[in-house]
């Protein structure tokens, strides 16, 4: 009788042991993403969403990181700061997740990094601008991010390229939405070019919802400029510039190649107009470009696989903040990896994504221009990489 009890009692534990071994394996690093995949800059942050879910779901397949699954929580906040508020305080104290993600406007910035800092959770900025808390030597300790563009470093090397491709006199006209981010980048601009021997002849600053472009266009061209340079949303760096184009402006444009620069390249098809950033183009046919090629078109991915880049940048960041936070994981240990982390961005950028206590934009950045080349047929590199120094 106590044979059979005794091997009933060690049945009913391996009966148990099969139940409960799928459960701790499901235990998973948790991620919390207020995203604006709807409302105004769906078209730019929603890219991200897909890169993300396309990325983990390949890390998942594979067995996930450290025998973990990468769990992520993602929210619609439409770009409202008071969602975004919301999306944080739930995902922080409901999902207790280890990392906040915020892909949207900047206006949403303020409430996460709040409730970000309430809890001590770190908040990692993807797709979106980089606030100033996360630059050198003035760091947030719980502020990171890995989007491509940065306040102050891409004026420097863009008006440092128009002086070079120039080669003679600059007559500049400057171009920016009336949005702080971007109006604060061309004042900077404007006194930058005082020191580099270039003119400013004129500086447009267009209203958010403008319908027609136009007359800001014709200042420009009434102005003489010769050359002009634009850092906003992408609506109004290409709309600026087609306008200029049908007043018969004929001179060079300069734009951040937002996401759909490299797409809208190919619709333009115009030589003067040229692009920079710190990602590299899907024309340069790479081997991650292929690779991400084949995930976007294998996942029937939302968006075109050429507007993927920025996403997968900051999912190759994610995984390596996740491998090199040991198990258990919490936010504190999180934090701990993103002080000291590099990453191998695997040629989508030009060189590695390096974060420090002190720093955490990148150590280095690098910028590549690109261009429409009609006697070529396709989009070419004018400047190759250049490394600026972040201090």
């Amino acid at each position: 009788m106590l044979r059979k009890t005794l091997l009933g009692m060690g049945l009913l534990f391996f009966i148990m042991a099969l139940l409960l071994r799928p459960a701790f394996a499901q235990d998973a690093y948790l991620v919390g993403c207020s995203m604006a995949v709807t409302g105004p800059g769906a078209e730019i942050y929603g890219p991200v969403k897909d890169a993300l879910d396309i990325y983990f779901k390949e890390v998942n397949a594979r067995g996930g990181i450290n025998g973990h699954p990468v769990k992520l929580i993602i929210e619609d906040n439409a770009a409202q700061p008071s969602k975004a508020a919301a999306d944080a305080k739930k995902l922080v104290t409901q999902d207790k997740v280890l990392l906040l993600i915020n892909a949207s406007l900047s206006s949403t910035y303020a409430p996460m990094v709040q409730v970000a800092q309430q809890f001590k959770v770190p908040i990692f900025f993807a797709g979106g601008v980089c606030p100033d808390e996360v630059y050198p030597p003035k760091t947030d300790p719980y502020q990171y991010c890995s989007t491509a563009f940065g306040a102050k470093y891409d004026s420097r090397f863009a008006l440092s390229f128009i002086k070079e491709e120039a080669k003679g006199p600059v007559k500049l006209g400057l171009v920016a939405m009336n949005i702080p981010i971007s109006r604060g980048e061309i004042d900077f601009a404007e006194e930058l070019s005082k020191t580099m021997g270039i003119e400013a002849v004129d500086k447009e600053v267009t209203p958010p919802p403008t319908p027609d472009y136009t007359p800001f266009a014709a200042k420009i061209k009434s102005a003489g400029a010769n050359w002009a340079y634009a850092w906003a949303p992408w609506g109004c760096e290409v709309r600026v510039f087609e306008a200029l184009r049908k007043l018969g402006w004929e001179g060079k444009y300069l734009a951040y190649a937002h996401i759909n620069a490299e797409d809208e390249l190919r619709r333009l098809k115009d030589d003067g107009f040229y692009v920079f950033g710190t990602n590299a183009f899907f024309a340069d046919n790479s081997e991650i470009h292929k690779k991400i090629k084949a995930a976007s078109e294998r996942e029937k991915s939302i968006f075109p696989y050429t507007q993927l880049a920025e996403g997968w940048i900051a999912a190759t960041v994610l995984e390596e903040i996740l491998k090199k936070t040991p198990w258990p994981p919490d936010p504190e240990k999180v934090r701990s990896a993103m002080n000291q982390l590099k990453v191998d961005i695997k040629g989508l950028k030009g060189g590695p994504l390096a974060w420090t206590m002190d720093n955490h934009y990148r150590t280095a950045t690098y910028y590549r221009v690109y261009k429409w080349d009609s006697k070529k047929n396709g989009i070419v590199i004018v400047k190759d990489w250049t490394r600026l120094e972040v201090k």
